[in-house]
């Protein structure tokens, strides 16, 4: 038995180096399975008598009838193999002679080899069956003895999976030595041929993103991805893989680095300003209806071609002011350039604003419009809007006032109600917000002496002011 833990010690060594070195596609395997050790070739120094009769199994064959060989070896490349393969046996059939067989009694073998073999199975291009010829050397322990061996061999295997296989091997393992074995007449050291049937297990291969393809082979090895790109994903399934695809989670066409073309205009959507109708590469994807170099959705005047600098407009005056339209603030209202193609607010219209603001009164003491005469009122306000919505450009304030009667704290809230109420139904009628603002000034402003009745009735009024000119309506 001491030969035994010799044995277990050496493979048990050689696992250990082999889990350290598990690093690249299946080079590593496992074996193991049954053996079985002919003595014929202890019969004399005929060669060929070792093999002369190979098929008498029960009448020269020695075979335990467990588990007992195990193998591991790695592939080192070129289709050559290294391993070191333990093997133990029980010998009750020792030939001494031609057709003499004897049982020697308890005696155990024990045999531990290093082979180097050659596989031809990628020579055969086969990925089933892998013939194999080796060579190597070993010992063997023999009850008490031990000694030496010269290994040749031939094998075959047959892989039912790419990790999974049946393997079968003969082995004539030639004896050096001198030794005398209890109960033969053998004085030399026995030569002897070894078969054996198993199971043999390849492994090693590493496949970190579980794709199927190992990391040697993946060049993409932490990224699942398919065996026609090399283990490299691709994500929206155009046949592109990622890292060739410049849109690599939307489908698009190969012509375009992988980005869909929604428009169909030849532009990859990501560089399309505008994706979904056609348009000109010049343009960036986009539209020009009228050819004038300016996208429809900047030009101003899409239909009819004009220069970008006019926002891809003609150059119209539409009302025959002498400023162009792209320079008129008032395009449909004729005005001197001086005031931007706007007219200016004349003498007459600031005399009819006055005499129209001046006939605005309010309840007495309220900012409510006064109802006795809620027509005339209302037609006198949309007077004024008439006037001042013909002059876009121009800004007007709305100031309240009122007579000295009250406190100032109740007259300056007045005034600025009043003065509101008047900007509010200007704007309600149509008037540019942008070009009204409102303000009160209380009793602080009088036009007139606040101790006579006429003079009061003149302070109380609004004033509608224009570039420094005062329009003013009674209150």
């Amino acid at each position: 038995m001491k030969h035994l833990n010799k044995l277990l010690v050496a493979v048990t060594m050689v696992m250990g180096l082999s889990s350290q070195a598990q690093d690249s596609n299946n080079k590593w395997a496992i074996g193991f399975g049954v053996n079985a050790i002919d003595y014929r070739s202890s019969a004399g120094d005929d060669f060929m008598s070792h093999f002369d009769q190979p098929f008498k199994v029960s009448d020269n064959w020695n075979i335990l009838p467990s588990v007992s060989y195990l193998n591991v070896s790695r592939y080192v490349g070129s289709g050559f193999i290294v391993g070191v393969t333990g093997s133990i046996n029980q010998i009750d059939k020792f030939v001494t002679a031609p057709n003499v067989v004897v049982n020697p009694g308890d005696l155990m073998y024990y045999g531990i080899d290093a082979t180097l073999t050659y596989s031809f199975m990628e020579l055969l291009k086969s990925k089933v069956i892998e013939p194999t010829l080796s060579v190597g050397g070993g010992y063997t322990f023999l009850g008490d003895e031990s000694y030496g061996t010269v290994n040749p061999g031939l094998g075959l295997n047959f892989w039912f999976t790419e990790n999974v296989g049946l393997s079968l091997l003969g082995t004539y393992k030639k004896s050096f030595g001198d030794r005398q074995y209890a109960g033969t007449d053998t004085p030399d050291a026995p030569s002897y041929t070894q078969y054996s049937a198993g199971l043999t297990f390849k492994f090693g291969a590493k496949d970190t993103d579980n794709d199927g393809i190992y990391d040697k082979d993946d060049a993409c090895p932490e990224v699942a991805g398919l065996k026609q790109f090399n283990g490299c994903p691709d994500t929206d399934a155009d046949g592109i893989e990622d890292s060739k695809d410049s849109c690599p989670d939307v489908a698009g066409l190969a012509a375009l680095n992988g980005c869909p073309d929604t428009d169909g205009d030849g532009i990859a959507d990501k560089d399309d300003a505008c994706p979904e109708v056609a348009g000109l590469p010049a343009l960036k994807g986009c539209p020009d209806a009228d050819g004038d170099g300016v996208t429809d959705a900047s030009d101003k005047c899409p239909t009819v071609a004009g220069p970008a600098s006019n926002g891809g407009c003609p150059e119209l005056d539409s009302d025959k002011d002498g400023v162009i339209d792209k320079e008129d603030a008032c395009p449909t209202v004729a005005g001197p350039a001086s005031n931007k193609g706007c007219p200016e607010v004349t003498e007459q219209v600031l005399e009819e604003l006055k005499v129209q603001a001046r006939a605005v009164y309010f309840v007495t003491g309220k900012a409510i419009l006064a109802t006795a005469d809620k027509g005339a009122t209302d037609g006198r306000l949309e007077a004024i809007k008439e006037i001042l919505k013909n002059y876009p450009n121009a800004k007007f304030a709305i100031e309240g006032h009122t007579d000295s009667t009250g406190s100032a704290k109740i007259n300056q809230k007045l005034s600025e109600d009043r003065a509101k109420v008047v900007m509010d139904k200007l704007i309600e009628k149509g008037v540019n917000p942008a070009n009204l603002t409102s303000a009160g000034f209380g009793s602080s402003k009088p036009v007139a002496d606040n101790k006579t009745k006429e003079g009061k009735a003149l302070n109380r009024r609004t004033e509608i002011r224009h570039v420094g000119s005062v329009y003013e309506g009674k209150l």
